[in-house]
């Protein structure tokens, strides 16, 4: 896959995502679909939602025609097969389309979710049922050498923790978007690098996703995503981050095991803050899944930061460890790998030091 390719797959999601993104923030408030100010909500008036439906239809859009082009030859044999061949995406239909059907399940729920609040639980259970169906439809596995059944559980629990890390992270304006798009910037170059091309197509066209929702997200926001974009964002980087070999290919598993670690050390910061709110909210007597003013970035406005400038905090935190996670796969020991892992915890004590401003519970 070329380079050019990959480019202009994040040009059509970026213009699909700008143009669905400026129409959703002139339709949304007309029919009332906003986010009206409240108790844990730090904007003042209301915002439109539904950036989730451009963020969600530019990833799954290209894709659906990419589908339909790569097996068009199956009843049209005049075409040359190295035409629609595109990098063996045939070879993935019967996953791509449990992945999209799984995309747009959450995508519906969040909508639902957006307009009347559905309990926390209730979402829990569609997105454990929906993340079961995708890894035994699509063969999915992590850590196969453990073996089938602990695979398959490792599995949907890493794409439900991460579908909700997105989730817990849409608190303030542009940061789940910006940290999904640093992230994805990590893996789409981890991809290329190890020559898994289905998912670095894939990244490259939420990565075009998330910038032109972003256009409009970039604090002061004029649109909110919603539930509809956060949950689905996560759920594409826990599965396409499952679906990816992180090994490179002439790397034996037993002595380079450690860059199936990547994933976890780019999304440090998310699951640092999906961690550490959760605990706070379980010792309060609190449902984890019950919003508040916990997080991470919002102990970064308490200390005195501006809220844009929390925001680039942590995507700044996000790329460093970003970096790090891309040189893993290439690392040839477990002296480098070591290195690399205490520079990811070191990252992760500078966040645990400025959590340390108390915040007022609400």
């Amino acid at each position: 896959m070329t380079p050019v390719l990959l480019l202009s797959l994040i040009g059509i999601a970026f213009v699909i995502s700008f143009v669905l993104t400026a129409a959703v923030k002139v339709i949304a408030p007309r029919i009332g679909f906003v986010d009206k100010p409240g108790h844990r909500k730090i904007h003042t008036n209301p915002k439109a939602l539904g950036g989730g439906v451009a963020i969600v239809w530019a990833f799954v859009l290209p894709i659906i025609a990419g589908l339909i082009v790569a097996n068009v030859r199956a009843w049209d044999e005049s075409i040359p097969e190295n035409a629609v061949r595109m990098g063996g995406i045939r070879l993935q239909t019967p996953l791509a389309i449990a992945f999209i059907a799984g995309c747009l399940g959450l995508h519906a729920i969040g909508l639902i979710d957006d307009k009347r609040a559905l309990g926390p639980y209730l979402k829990l259970a569609v997105q454990l049922a929906i993340t079961l169906a995708l890894v035994l439809i699509g063969n999915l596995r992590i850590l196969t050498a453990l073996g089938n059944l602990p695979s398959i559980i490792l599995t949907v629990l890493w794409i439900t923790a991460i579908t909700n890390a997105f989730n817990f992270l849409d608190n303030m304006d542009g940061l789940s978007a910006g940290i999904a798009a640093v992230a994805t910037t990590a893996f789409l170059v981890t991809a290329i690098s190890i020559q898994q091309w289905f998912v670095a197509a894939s990244l490259a066209l939420l990565l075009g996703a998330l910038i032109g929702f972003l256009c409009f997200n970039f604090p002061p926001a004029s649109i909110f995503m919603g539930d509809s974009g956060s949950t689905v964002i996560g759920f594409i980087l826990g599965v396409l981050t499952a679906r990816t070999t992180f090994l490179q290919p002439d790397a034996d598993f037993h002595t380079g095991w450690y860059a199936t670690l990547a994933p976890v050390i780019v999304l440090a910061v998310p699951l640092y803050d999906l961690i550490v709110v959760s605990v706070i909210r379980i010792s309060r007597g609190k449902s984890p899944f019950v919003g508040d003013t916990n997080h991470f970035s919002h102990r970064l406005v308490a200390r005195g930061m501006t809220k844009r400038t929390a925001v680039l905090c942590l995507w700044l935190l996000t790329a460093a460890t970003s970096i790090a996670a891309i040189i893993l796969p290439q690392v040839r020991n477990g002296f480098g790998a070591c290195l690399i892992g205490l520079q990811t915890l070191l990252v992760l004590g500078v966040v645990a030091l400025l959590e340390q401003h108390p915040v007022t519970p609400k």
